[in-house]
């Protein structure tokens, strides 16, 4: 229905309820009825009908009460957003609260206190007064939640006419317990508010404590009874927060309130665990055994509610669990999935099933999680794999665990496969005494049959960590390695480095190759973490083999304990909301609810915010007050740039992006820092003799190796090993390429049978470690000639320009110009910009200073991200005729592309325009 039709239908509507206002002929009372019904349905669904709003109200006038309640709800929905309105129902609504029937008084006080219109709160005083002593305990509680209403709206008015003062006296005269129930309600959130408010009453924290009184708490409880469950949830609540004097108190309060644990309602029977457990703390005997009192009948609750009710329940027995999960022990079956539950309680369950796990019932509850695992849903299956490997780190019957867990893989269903390797890994974390038995089964799996990133990065650290008894270790990594530019995870790409390189001290022939691809690959890499740890282990390896392996292969102990994701302090601040949301959002309230609403939590965690906004302060003004460089842009070259860069030309400088080589998982933090600070070895990595001859009259020549016998057993030093492969000086063939081609022993006894020439000194680290590992020609999918050299110097494998540029160059805005006009296009700039460039790039500011520092000068730059534009300039350092190169370039940061045009003298602004290529493209990398 379009709008037109809409406007139509409720001016017919309008219409229709003027003619029947004050009507009493036959059928006029149905009519209005169903003209009330339509204009109802149509403010539901959103429609605005406050054109009706005049008839609305008088048609009120007539004794229904139906009508009269279709009508209250209209006026209260309309009364906020249009107080105009909300006025001409003042009269009606005040007459109506002194009608003989008390249903209709208390449905339109109700409406009247919940116009929540400022100007209208004198018209409350009266009929509130009069409802706060009427006859009707309906009209009584419906005055009650009025004063909380009115306290909202207007404070002051609360105060002035004593409101709060009748609610405390209502508590102890009042005959009807739902009366005195909603008085317990509104006098905890006005006196919330009170001792909150900087005008408060002082005597606020007074009455908060005569609501925890002994004899309030008693009396309320033993009423009870006569409440309804809403109700009985508020004083059990009020009830958890007072302090029994003695044990004796404790027994007392359990004993009234045991009944309640067998109610129907299930908000009734956790709020009645929550008072047990609260009032048991320090009574650990008596403690233990409410658990024991408790849990049957929530786990009948699991049973008998509704999907959604089991649900919150089930949050609730799993923080209990977690708590103190040998009382649930024996209950296990409980907690068996059922076909009609869905995921969400299924998951709740499985991770309850993990929790209670014990010598006793492991066997049990493995076999129903191995059938969870053939579960049509896929994410309960997972689940279910996940849970039986939980189990298993939890150090009960690993051994019939593991044969389950090995099952798994023989199901060649690929979400299996992958979730069965992340736990083969993590149990071989914590006992690798079951490596042979794992491995032997992880062997057969086809590295191709694995796409889910978590199963590559367990199956790689796997082959690295165990590849010593792994015949086609170096193969399947090497599979990996191939396909590096197809595997986009860098969780994948990470844990390849480290295997490879691990491998590499444990059989280093067939991974010498392998192992200067996979640098070469890192280093080329545009995700920061990949190529910090390649340059990380590149460096290592220039520091020393030895420095190199206590880094990346050391000796390492077991894992014991695994890092909980929730911590014990965060489970405790739940417990203390127990029966709350937090319970079942898994998170403590502040961390969920409105600033407004922060103010009323506990002090500790107010400070624990503050503290981390005052750290979060002064770092920001710590990063203000640092100098920031800016770009010089003369007034004239303004003119360079369009409307739109002049607009938002830079400004601003900023510190480009910097990030420290990361350490790789698993490694010594003491032994990187070592291989950090110690300096640079004086003589050539990959020679029995220094590289300098000073220093090789003072230096003794070593031992000699031994030669290594097996591929399974790593050599002391990998690069003397090697040094046996590669060719001597006499032309004797490397027997590298060889062993790469037949199986793992044969290629040992190749390596260990070719003869072992000495490498003579010198040869430059960075031209020898190239070499060794096979980068010093083209890499197979890197590009023609790129070394490591080549990736640490800027990631290009051309040849470095001979031109030098002088870092004096000057230049006016005005020549510039008629520079740029003069000069031909000598070349055009189209590059691909990397993921640090991106990054990097956050204003004009840094990328200015970059290229200062290659002694290219900006003459003007604009814009902001994603798109800006720069002009640039250079000059010979010779100052030669024709020595001027200028560059107009254009980034646009969300493509990821720069173009550009190069103006200067033919033939050497060809060479500029690599220089410059060099120079650009190097901005954000870590070198």
């Amino acid at each position: 229905m379009n709008a037109d039709n809409r406007r139509g239908e409720m001016a017919d509507v309008k219409t229709q309820l003027g003619q029947l206002a004050g009507s009493r002929a036959p059928g006029a009372a149905e009519m209005r009825r169903e003209l009330f019904k339509k204009v109802i349905s149509q403010m539901t669904i959103g429609i605005d009908v406050s054109s009706v709003f005049s008839e609305m109200v008088m048609c009120s006038a007539a004794s229904d009460l139906v009508l009269k309640k279709m009508c209250y709800l209209y006026v209260a929905t309309y009364a906020a957003t249009k107080p105009e309105l909300a006025l001409l129902t003042i009269n009606f609504l005040q007459r109506d609260c002194q009608d003989d029937d008390p249903m209709i008084r208390g449905l339109a006080l109700r409406s009247l206190c919940s116009l929540r219109v400022r100007g209208l709160v004198e018209y409350l005083v009266g009929p509130l007064e009069r409802g706060l002593g009427d006859v009707s305990a309906y009209v009584r509680a419906v005055a009650v939640m009025g004063v909380l209403k009115l306290y909202h709206l207007a404070p002051g008015v609360c105060r002035e006419h004593g409101y709060i003062g009748m609610l405390k006296r209502k508590l102890a005269d009042e005959p009807d317990a739902q009366v005195v129930a909603n008085c317990v309600s509104a006098l905890q959130e006005v006196l919330a508010g009170e001792s909150l408010a900087e005008d408060g009453d002082p005597e606020a924290l007074k009455d908060r404590d005569m609501l925890h009184s002994r004899a309030l708490v008693f009396s309320l409880l033993n009423r009870m009874k006569e409440m309804s469950e809403w109700a009985q949830c508020t004083v059990l609540d009020l009830a958890s927060r007072y302090t029994p004097a003695n044990a004796d108190e404790v027994f007392d309060l359990m004993n009234l309130l045991e009944d309640r644990l067998q109610h129907a309602n299930s908000a009734v029977v956790l709020a009645t665990a929550k008072l047990f457990l609260h009032l048991t703390l320090a009574m650990p005997d008596v403690h233990h055994q409410v658990y024991e009192r408790i849990k049957t009948p929530l786990l009948t609750l699991v049973g008998t509610c509704s999907t959604e009710q089991s649900y919150a329940v089930l949050c609730h027995l799993s923080l209990l669990v977690q708590r103190n999960p040998s009382v649930f022990v024996g209950d296990y079956k409980h907690l068996y999935c059922k076909v009609r539950d869905p995921p969400y309680v299924k998951r709740l369950k499985l991770q309850m099933l993990t929790a209670i796990a014990n010598d006793s019932n492991t066997y049990e509850i493995v076999t129903e999680l191995t059938e969870y695992a053939a579960d049509v849903d896929v994410t309960i299956a997972r689940e279910a794999i996940r849970a039986v490997g939980q189990i298993a780190l939890q150090s009960y019957d690993v051994n019939g665990i593991v044969d389950r867990l090995l099952q798994f893989l023989e199901m060649d269903t690929d979400y299996v496969t992958a979730e069965t390797l992340v736990l083969v890994r993590d149990l071989l974390r914590k006992y690798p005494q079951w490596s042979q038995d794992c491995i032997a089964v992880v062997g057969s799996v086809s590295s191709r049959s694995v796409t889910d990133p978590r199963a590559k990065a367990a199956l790689v650290w796997m082959l690295g960590e165990y590849g010593q008894h792994m015949a086609d270790a170096p193969y399947s990594l090497e599979g990996f390695v191939n396909s590096w530019e197809e595997e986009p995870s860098a969780e994948v790409r990470l844990e390849l480095l480290s295997a490879v390189a691990k491998l590499f001290f444990k059989r280093p022939p067939e991974c010498q190759k392998m192992l200067g691809a996979v640098l070469a690959h890192g280093l080329a890499e545009s995700q920061q973490d990949v190529h910090d740890r390649a340059l990380l282990y590149y460096r290592l390896l220039r520091a020393g083999a030895g420095v190199a392996e206590r880094v990346i292969n050391p000796e390492k102990q077991p894992v014991s304990v695994f890092v909980d994701s929730q911590g014990s302090e965060t489970r405790d601040r739940i417990f203390d909301e127990f029966n709350s949301l937090s319970v079942v959002y898994r998170k403590p309230a502040y961390l969920f609810l409105d600033k407004d609403q922060r103010s009323l939590l506990d002090a500790e965690y107010t400070s624990v915010a503050s503290a981390a906004a005052a750290a979060a302060a002064a770092t920001a003004s710590a990063s203000a007050a640092a100098p920031s460089a800016r770009a010089s842009h003369p007034e004239s070259a303004s003119s360079l740039l369009n409307a739109s860069d002049r607009e938002h030309a830079d400004t601003h400088g900023s510190s480009p992006l910097v990030s420290s080589a990361a350490v790789p998982n698993g490694h010594s933090a003491a032994a990187a820092g070592a291989a950090a600070e110690a300096p640079l070895l004086p003589f050539d990595l990959l020679s029995d003799g220094p590289a300098n001859p000073a220093a090789a009259a003072a230096t003794p020549p070593p031992a000699a190796a031994a030669p290594s016998t097996s591929a399974a057993a790593a050599p002391s030093d990998p690069f003397a090993e090697l040094a046996s492969t590669q060719p001597s000086q006499s032309g004797t063939p490397s027997t590298a390429a060889t062993a790469a081609a037949v199986p793992a022993a044969a290629a040992s006894a190749a390596a260990a049978a070719a003869p072992a020439p000495a490498l003579t000194a010198g040869g430059g680290g960075f031209g020898s470690l190239d070499s060794l590992l096979g980068l010093a020609g083209p890499t197979p999918g890197i590009g023609g000639g790129v070394g490591l050299e080549d990736m640490l110097s800027g990631g290009h494998a051309t040849v470095r320009p001979s031109l030098v540029l002088s870092a004096k160059a000057t230049l006016d805005a005005p020549s510039f110009q008629r520079t740029w006009s003069q000069l031909p296009v000598a070349a055009t700039l189209e590059e691909n910009l990397p993921e640090t460039f991106i990054t990097a790039l956050t204003a004009p500011a840094p990328l200015l200073r970059h290229m200062v520092h290659k002694n290219i000068q900006c003459m003007a730059s604009g814009g902001q991200r994603p798109a800006f534009r720069f002009f640039f300039y250079a000059q010979k350092a010779d100052a030669a005729p024709g020595g001027m190169f200028l560059v107009e370039l254009q980034v646009n940061t969300s493509a990821g592309t720069a173009s550009g045009k190069v103006k200067g003298a033919a033939g050497a602004a060809d060479e500029f325009a690599t220089l410059f290529r060099d120079a650009l493209l190097s901005f954000g990398q870590l070198i």
